[in-house]
């Protein structure tokens, strides 16, 4: 197994790397660019006039278009920006990034999460998500790393190359030249929130953000981070997973007792080829049902069991008006016509032949992974981030168990102990706060808690950046 510790020290050095080689090739650069004439029209530039499928007026601007992160490579990362719906001068910044490796923030958390614009079964027409986390925060999504979604690199091998160390090396960046681009948003409360794989990237970024602003003039005014369904440490999540399946009635137990014996000490990225076998037999025993939202009826032209079986090893992302199952669809629909992508600024030089929710490419020649990320926790909770873990209760994928595995292993003194979370006098889910870590439990959620649960989610975000507990009905307080 990977020491964590050399890994931790590894990857601080690699970033550091990093970060000092742009300040001494490319600082001058930068910091010449605040003075820039181009970059207020840069921004401008960026402006999305137009949307096709939107036939509403809205009260925000937003943006899209490409960062620059690495000129040598050519390598360029596609955001999507929102303004906050209204004052967005006195709301905080918040990235969202979703995970895979190799999946789409644009495709997930805007056109079917927390994004303003969600997409109509015809995948032709837009309408205004409600329970948008614009109501909130300006909100900033991310296609990362190249060659997700709308993100390129004029070197081919980059694509094949992808995998931890560099995305969030890239992902800093990005930040930084971004902010440039912005420089309204300099200074501001800054937030990281994401799911799934995003549990490595979010924590990573942090991680690196906080090692950046040790040299930074302009400091990144990082607050916190939330993630939710996150893959963590691979032992807890599996162990977690297994655990899961077998008390929800999923599998049988004799594979529950071969699940424990073949896959013991790995998990989605390090399997073993017997815990791959075994791991197979389970999601047989589970049926046609969809493991992300295991209470909900999967898409009938998604593809088929055997499938997403195939590929369940590595892909851990998927999963309104009212809930649809085949969100995911729609986007791939409504992102493939071509003036969609000139209305996003999406260049035809770069633009991919056919835009994907996800990428099988860049998943498949993922180079590294640490097989857990709670080293990053300890360091980060010293820092005094604010930092909060969510759960949909529903998963089959990264289930709550194994969350609560990996919250256990990090042994944070208890301050609020487990508790119900109520909205509109219903529970809305469960809650225990640590010293340095507040853990959420969303009932009746899926994978994408903000998919299957979006009123509870925009509850959760609204929770999440006043820092205050989740509403608990004063009767019900143990305080």
């Amino acid at each position: 197994m990977e020491n964590p510790k050399w890994a931790l020290e590894s990857f601080k050095i690699f970033l550091i790397t990093i970060i000092l080689m742009s300040f001494q090739v490319g600082f001058c650069a930068i910091a010449l660019s605040t003075s820039d004439e181009n970059i207020p029209s840069q921004q401008k530039m960026n402006k999305v006039e137009d949307l096709p499928g939107l036939s509403c007026n809205i009260s925000f601007a937003h943006y899209a278009g490409y960062v620059t992160v690495n000129e040598e490579h050519g390598r360029a990362l596609f955001y999507w920006f929102f303004e906050a719906a209204e004052d967005p001068d006195s709301k905080p910044l918040v990235l969202w990034l979703n995970g895979g490796p190799g999946c789409s923030s644009i495709a997930f958390g805007e056109a079917e999460e927390i994004g303003p614009f969600h997409v109509k079964p015809d995948g032709k027409t837009l309408y205004l998500n409600p329970y948008s986390w614009n109501k909130v925060a300006n909100i900033l999504f991310l296609d990362s790393p190249v060659g997700v979604g709308f993100s390129y690199s004029n070197t081919s091998s980059d694509v094949l190359s992808n995998g931890d160390k560099r995305t969030a090396a890239d992902s800093l960046a990005f930040l930084l030249k971004w902010f440039e681009r912005f420089p309204q948003y300099k200074g501001r409360d800054f937030y990281i929130s994401g799911e799934s794989y995003g549990g490595h990237y979010v924590p990573q970024l942090s991680q690196a953000i906080v090692w950046a602003n040790l040299v930074l003039k302009d400091k990144i005014n990082l607050k916190g981070f939330m993630v939710g369904n996150a893959l963590t440490d691979d032992y807890h999540d599996h162990l977690g997973l297994f655990q899961f399946m077998w008390t929800a009635g999923l599998i049988s137990d004799q594979t529950y007792q071969k699940l424990n014996l073949l896959c013991d000490y790995e998990s989605f990225i390090h399997a073993s080829e017997a815990c791959n076998k075994i791991t197979e037999v389970a999601y047989n025993e589970l049926g046609n049902v969809d493991p992300y939202s295991l209470f909900t009826p999967p898409c009938k032209s998604n593809v088929s069991q055997s499938s997403w079986l195939r590929k369940r090893k590595h892909w851990v992302h998927y999963v309104g008006e009212k809930y649809d199952p085949c969100t995911e669809k729609h986007s791939t629909v409504y992102f493939n016509q071509a003036d969609v992508q000139k209305a996003l600024h999406v260049s035809p030089n770069f633009a991919p032949s056919k835009w994907e929710t996800c990428s099988d490419l860049i998943n498949e020649n993922w180079k590294d992974s640490p097989s857990s990320v709670l080293d990053i926790y300890h360091e980060l909770i010293r820092f005094g981030l604010r930092i909060w873990i969510f759960s949909g209760d529903t998963d089959v994928i990264i289930p709550v168990t194994s969350t609560r595995y990996s919250i256990n292993a990090l042994k944070l003194p208890t301050t609020k102990p487990w508790h119900a979370w109520y909205d509109d006098g219903q529970v809305g889910g469960w809650s225990q706060e640590y010293a340095g870590l507040t853990f959420v439990v969303v009932r009746g959620a899926g994978h994408e808690v903000p998919l299957h649960k979006p009123k509870l989610s925009l509850k959760l975000i609204k929770s999440f950046l006043s820092g205050t507990s989740v509403s608990t009905p004063e009767r019900f307080s143990s305080s």
